[in-house]
């Protein structure tokens, strides 16, 4: 079987279908197997009605009475029902799923799993999921849950998956280091379990699949660059000293073990591929100018790539005033710079030591003469062909050192399992005078009543506010509210202040436009999707407010939360739940703590390695079932990998398994 046709050769899955498994990434034939359930009901738990008691519970019976109607105080869609059996009835409560109406067929049998719990003075079902008995194997007693997607729900999956179930038989072996058939049958048993043991045992090969393949990508990538060639920089202890002598305030002790970290790198004729990752307002940015001194110092060109024009002109201003102390001539290049041509030939003439900028780097027509440091910021954010453009601008024959940075911190396990042999520089002190944020969880309904008047202090106080909305237009379907409402709102509730808003889907410059003026202290509150999630850095913010945050990442919100807080006033970020839902235990650790790298290890351990790599590949890595915190696992698949790359024949002989591991050695790699 050809695993890379697309989906629509399956039984079932016509154009309609198959544009919405398209929409959700579900391509190839591939795709659709590897779509797996994200857990199990086991209705032989089932009980009746009356033997209910508070908490989780499993029934089956019969449903009527279903109606949906609109919350009076809150954006809140709620669907009402009952369900019966031959012992009694309970009341059943959906919020914001209208589609529940249309679920059922009168006079079929269901299975509802959900909590049972006392709701305004009733106790009713909460919320359950549902399946068909007849559509449930009563040997097992098991049901698998598949995430929905667009108008396809978990039974939609589960149909679709039956009528492909005489295709795992036909299913080739990925991996060289099993048994033949362990893939098929463990796509099988995850999918058509017939114990939870088996589903499980699954999950185990499948968890061991993909460490296998991201193991070896991030080997490869390693062997890669060590065969690269690059200029040795040599370490200037001297003038190094003077320069942090001479700036006004102190380095941490993060900074300098990093700094000294760079300048061992840079001193080897292999090009450097570190990461330099710190939490946000850390010093990434000044560890990066010790580095680009050095540089420059030897005679040598430094490039650094921003993701926007508005970051890559902060950046400019700060480390021009620096390094010009110093005798550096720095450039900032972006798409409006002025007398273009003119600088493109000062720094193909090697007149301009250090240039800053965005895309305008990558064209054809900007050459360096003596380019050995690139350093990117947020290098998530660049493709990899575009960081390899940059890249090729060096001396022909060698590469440059490369300094990516990043502000979204990676727990340490997948440090070492993700990038392999990586470098990566960790900074995890802030500097002095920083503070914390104040991190509050309060509903949408009380709005008003506590946030509205930290607003007004906020504004008396002469500083500025974010306000994060989940979508950019009114949506009468959604429980959202848009970007456009808001900004609207608050400007008629704040008329003293100037609103505007900020989405994705503006022109490059009026985005910059916007953000300069929200910088420059002419906007005081700026309705934003999370297209400010990394940007620029505006110390007169002091309030973040984030709307339906519940939706969000705990990664994103901590980066989010990390706009304000950037200077000397004290900050505060108010996490805004929606419906009627308890927080989320990631809310909670965020209003708990203020450390990236504590909440990356939750985050990891909540939610698993696609969140953290959503963050910084956005979901380019989709990790669904290793647990990165299984060493002997690790272990096992970095030994297997190990004897695979002792024969070079079989880069050649497993295709699936080297074409696959392609998206990974992107993610892995900072060339």
């Amino acid at each position: 079987m050809d695993l890379f046709t697309g989906v629509e050769e399956l039984k079932g899955i016509g154009p309609k279908t198959a544009e919405t498994l398209k929409k959700a990434g579900i391509r190839t034939v591939r795709d659709f197997f590897y779509n797996l359930p994200r857990d199990y009901e086991n209705f032989q738990a089932a009980g009746s009605i009356a033997e209910m008691r508070p908490g989780k519970v499993v029934i089956r019976g019969k449903i009527d009475s279903l109606s949906t109607r609109q919350a009076k105080k809150r954006r809140l869609s709620i669907t009402e029902g009952v369900i019966r059996d031959n012992t009694g009835a309970v009341k059943v409560v959906w919020f914001n799923q209208g589609y529940r109406v249309r679920q059922f067929s009168p006079g079929k049998e269901y299975y509802f799993t959900g909590n049972f719990e006392l709701k305004n003075g009733r106790y009713s079902l909460i919320s359950p999921s549902a399946a068909e008995v007849a559509d449930v194997d009563v040997s097992t007693g098991l049901s698998p849950i598949y995430v929905a997607h667009g108008a396809l729900k978990s039974h939609d999956f589960k149909r679709l998956m039956a009528n492909a179930r005489s295709k795992f038989s036909e299913i080739p072996d990925l991996l060289p280091t099993v048994k033949p058939g362990t893939r098929k049958n463990a796509l099988f048993y995850v999918h058509f379990p017939n114990s939870l043991k088996s589903a499980q045992g699954g999950r185990d090969y499948l968890a061991y699949e993909e460490l296998f393949e991201l193991i070896l990508a991030a080997k490869l990538n390693r062997q890669e660059n060590e065969r690269l060639k690059a200029e040795k920089i040599p370490f200037d202890a001297a003038k190094i000293k003077d320069f942090v002598a001479k700036l006004p305030f102190q380095l941490t002790g993060a900074q300098r073990l990093a700094a000294w970290e760079i300048f061992q790198d840079m001193e080897k004729d292999t090009p450097m591929n570190r990461l330099l990752q710190g939490d946000v307002g850390a010093g990434k940015t000044m560890v990066a100018a010790l580095a680009a001194y050095e540089a420059i110092c030897d005679g040598h060109q430094v490039a650094l790539l921003a993701p926007t024009a508005i970051l890559a002109t902060q950046h400019y201003e700060g480390l021009s005033q620096l390094l010009a102390k110093f005798g550096a001539k720095v450039a900032l290049l972006t798409g409006a710079t002025k007398k273009k041509p003119e600088l493109k030939r000062q720094i193909a003439a090697g007149e301009v030591d250090f240039v800053i900028g965005t895309h305008a780097l990558l064209t054809d027509d900007t050459e360096f003469r003596q380019l050995s440091l690139v350093i990117i910021d947020e290098q998530h954010r660049f493709g990899v062909e575009q960081r390899q453009k940059l890249l090729l601008k060096s001396p022909a024959g060698l590469a440059p050192h490369l300094l990516a940075m990043t502000a979204t911190p990676i727990p340490r396990s997948l440090q070492l399992t993700v990038f392999g042999d990586l470098d990566v520089s960790i900074l995890n002190e802030l500097p002095k005078g920083r503070q914390p944020i104040a991190t509050s969880i309060i509903e949408e309904i009380s709005i008003r009543e506590r946030l509205y008047p930290q607003i007004h202090n906020t504004l008396a106080d002469g500083s500025q506010v974010y306000w994060i909305c989940k979508a950019i237009d009114d949506d009468p379907h959604a429980e959202t509210t848009s970007v456009k409402s808001r900004a609207a709102k608050l400007a008629r509730d704040f008329p003293m202040a100037k609103v505007e808003f900020l989405h994705g889907r503006m022109k490059p410059a009026e985005k910059d436009a916007i953000m300069e003026r929200f910088a420059r202290g002419e906007t005081q509150i700026l309705v934003s999707t999370t297209v400010v999630e990394v940007g620029v850095d505006v110390p007169n913010a002091t309030l973040m407010a984030i709307e339906n945050s519940e939706s969000y990442g705990l990664a994103q919100l901590h980066q989010l939360r990390g706009r304000v807080g950037r200077g000397s006033k004290a900050s505060a970020c108010y996490l805004i739940t929606s419906g009627a839902a308890r927080p989320s235990q990631r809310l909670r650790e965020l209003e708990k703590s203020n450390d990236g790298f504590h909440l990356a290890e939750v985050d990891l351990r909540l939610r698993g390695p696609g969140e953290i790599y959503g963050a910084l590949q956005h979901g380019a890595l989709d990790l669904r079932i290793a647990t990165l915190s299984d060493t002997k696992l690790i272990h096992r698949a970095q030994a297997d990998v190990a004897v695979f790359l002792q024969n070079p024949k079989n880069m050649v002989k497993y295709k699936e398994l080297m074409d696959g591991i392609s998206k990974y050695q992107q993610i892995t790699t900072l060339n």
